[in-house]
């Protein structure tokens, strides 16, 4: 991860995980989730934090959850229902239930298809923020199968050229498995990074590098700068001369398979968030020994390739995270101390507990 969209130390409170859960949980369930729904809630929401995808975590995401319980945008029991269903998919109407509770069980519903049939996709329509994406594809590795999940995000993105924004970060993430070494993870925005890292950077007063982001007006910033109140994320890519154009096209694929297929229409028009999960199963393919044996020789060639001059190794996806994983688990999750004063201060006034 950049230092840039890093907590430093000393900004970081390291909490347990076990106990980040506790408060976590109890506040979902104080604002009225089923404590089956919380459970899964929080889940997902530390795992981020577990995994070192703080972007995703508690520090980001968790008030603007209690917000939107607050202000009615999320629903915390909703009747989610198959709305649509063949042998190998599924379209859900998500209710406005949070995505982060749905997504884990559209997941299932996929695997479940992927099973019988080779392969399970389900679409998923008017869901709230469905989180670390890798959560939901990574369900599918036990099963001995690739997950995928995408997800068509809040409006932020301007195409290439564009002056408004009319996409989101849309992320992509592809899980899959190996037999000793750890999982191939994918999972990024289809923006520079994910729109949760420039907040990040911003709380930190960080500066960020060259082409990450645009001015109000579409205009690319091509030098170091602290982020600005007001800016827009650019497409991955940045400029057309260094493929922002892929990135837009990427960011606009996920809009067609969560947005469009769903029937939920699009993002820009019809409002945030939709998603989409898939599993493969391996043995519907291929024999499964093979592909994992396979897997591990691909994996790693990435990870044994010469580092470059001033580098000190090469990493593929899934690989960082699953490092920082064990370092967490030994030391403490490094929370920002703003969002752990704004757990502690919620547990206090809402008589919950807190250990943190």
């Amino acid at each position: 991860m950049l230092e840039a969209f890093h907590v430093r130390e000393e900004d970081a409170v390291r909490v347990s995980s076990a106990d980040l859960r506790m408060s976590v949980q109890a506040m979902f369930e104080h604002c009225g989730m089923p404590p089956e729904d919380a459970t899964l809630a929080t889940e997902v929401l530390v795992s981020a934090d577990d995994r070192a995808v703080d972007s995703h975590g508690v520090t980001n995401m968790l008030r603007y959850y209690m917000d939107g319980f607050a202000k009615g945008t999320i629903n915390p029991v909703p009747d989610w229902r198959v709305i649509r269903e063949r042998p190998s998919t599924a379209t859900i109407d998500c209710d406005r239930g949070l995505g982060i509770v749905i997504a884990p069980k559209a997941m299932e519903i996929a695997i479940d298809k992927a099973k019988q049939t080779g392969m399970g996709m389900v679409t998923m329509a008017r869901g709230g923020h469905v989180g670390m994406c890798a959560y939901h594809a990574m369900l599918a590795l036990p099963h001995d199968m690739i997950g995928v999940c995408m997800t068509a995000a809040t409006v932020t993105v301007p195409p290439t050229f564009g002056a408004k924004p009319r996409l989101g970060t849309n992320p992509i993430a592809v899980a899959a498995p190996a037999r000793n070494e750890t999982p191939f993870v994918f999972d990024a925005a289809t923006s520079t990074v994910a729109i949760n890292k420039f907040r990040n950077a911003k709380r930190l007063r960080a500066e960020i590098p060259p082409g990450m982001l645009a001015t109000i007006d579409g205009t690319p910033v091509m030098e170091p700068s602290l982020v600005p109140d007001f800016y827009l994320p650019l497409p991955l890519g940045s400029t057309r001369e260094m493929g922002s154009h892929k990135g837009y096209g990427l960011a606009a694929v996920v809009e067609v398979l969560c947005s469009v297929l769903s029937g939920a229409g699009f993002v820009y028009r019809d409002g945030p968030y939709h998603h989409m999960v898939a599993a493969y199963a391996i043995d519907a393919f291929t024999d499964v020994d093979g592909f994992k044996d396979t897997m591990d020789e691909f994996l790693r060639a990435l990870r044994d390739t010469p580092p470059a001059p001033g580098q000190e190794r090469v990493l593929y996806p899934g690989l960082y995270e699953a490092e920082e994983a064990v370092e967490r688990a030994e030391h403490g999750i490094p929370l920002h101390y703003e969002a752990v004063e704004y757990i502690r201060t919620m547990c206090a006034e809402w008589g919950l507990p807190c250990e943190l």
